[in-house]
């Protein structure tokens, strides 16, 4: 029991220290790019004064080191009430109890950070859970199915869309599906969101769909290879000598040898997708993470780059976290 208890305190303790490196250097790099966030949050045409005004309110005008303090003092603290001082107008905190995050204010949308998280994060939840789901029906499906027909034609022709799937750059799929589905055929529309939930369902399809075949390749390929793998298993043979046949083989007996690393395969990529698919948000308009980030990158707004990724990276710690419990959970030899 005491090394279980080591070992989760030293991967949190691992965890919490990649969260920083990784919000600390991409805070590093967004305030070390060429140009003026207040400039390209003013206009050109702003004057001397209004653009010394907002320096002074964004605390631009202090030095590197001292606003690097500031950003991680406030980053992570205490609630002014849980310590018996007199409340602050927290407008810029995201409360999660009496130690919470603040994320500061975006220059480019004039809002608190964490409130534009709090209203980006749900798409993009909504468009990883549907591209992992995809994902999984589609990549487990046809990995069963080449393994079990190893060698013939519909092996061979899986093996090969999926080359082709894997290979191919997301744009360019994505650009093909929108062709396809919403140009030619009409049947979903081409980007943005809608404005009822039927609208923001046929509008997830392209995205959701674009990520899918990406991921969809790559597991139908890992499938096929751990179920070939386990179908040469003695316990499998035995089940083949008892009249199962191969498809029956495939499906019940080596399929399970799969599910634990297919679980940690998922659940990562549960993890990415979570920090906002970038290419694919923007290219359907979606307004998810991903969108957020590329307008806080084109216009050099640190405070909404570090909070985007310092959920990513949040998200990949949990992810990673719950792949580990659940090959543990799902493979007795790791137990």
């Amino acid at each position: 029991m005491r090394r279980l208890v080591a070992a989760a305190l030293r991967r949190m303790a691992i965890a919490a220290l990649i969260v920083w490196g990784v919000v600390s250097v991409t805070w590093l790099l967004a305030t070390l790019l060429p140009g003026d966030p207040v400039r390209a949050a003013l206009g050109p045409n702003a004057s001397p004064a209004d653009v010394e005004r907002a320096r002074s309110l964004f605390g631009l005008e202090q030095s590197f080191g001292s606003r690097y303090v500031r950003f991680m003092g406030r980053l992570v603290h205490v609630s002014d009430v849980f310590v018996g001082r007199a409340s602050k107008d927290h407008t810029t905190c995201a409360e999660l109890g009496p130690l919470h995050a603040d994320l500061g204010k975006s220059h480019i949308y004039n809002a608190p950070v964490a409130e534009l998280i709090k209203k980006k994060l749900p798409y993009s939840l909504k468009l990883a859970l549907a591209a992992v789901s995809l994902q999984l029906l589609i990549g487990l499906s046809l990995g069963v199915l080449a393994a079990a027909r190893r060698g013939s034609r519909v092996d061979e022709a899986i093996v090969g869309v999926t080359t082709t799937l894997s290979a191919a750059p997301t744009f360019v799929v994505g650009l093909v599906l929108q062709y396809v589905l919403a140009h030619r055929l009409g049947w979903v529309p081409l980007d943005g969101l809608g404005v009822s939930s039927a609208d923001e369902a046929r509008a997830m399809v392209l995205p959701a769909l674009t990520l899918g075949c990406y991921g969809a390749a790559l597991l139908t390929r890992f499938v096929r290879a751990e179920v070939a793998t386990a179908l040469d298993e003695p316990f499998v043979r035995a089940a083949r000598a008892k009249g199962a046949g191969r498809v029956r083989a495939a499906v019940v007996h080596a399929t399970r040898t799969a599910l634990a690393p297919l679980s940690q395969l998922v659940v990562l990529e549960l993890g990415a997708l979570v920090g906002g698919a970038i290419v694919t948000e923007r290219l359907f308009r979606w307004p998810g993470l991903g969108d957020l980030s590329v307008a806080a990158i084109q216009n050099r707004d640190a405070q909404a780059l570090v909070g985007v990724t310092l959920v990513a990276s949040v998200a990949m710690v949990v992810a990673t976290a719950i792949a580990d419990v659940l090959a543990m959970w799902l493979d007795p030899r790791q137990r």
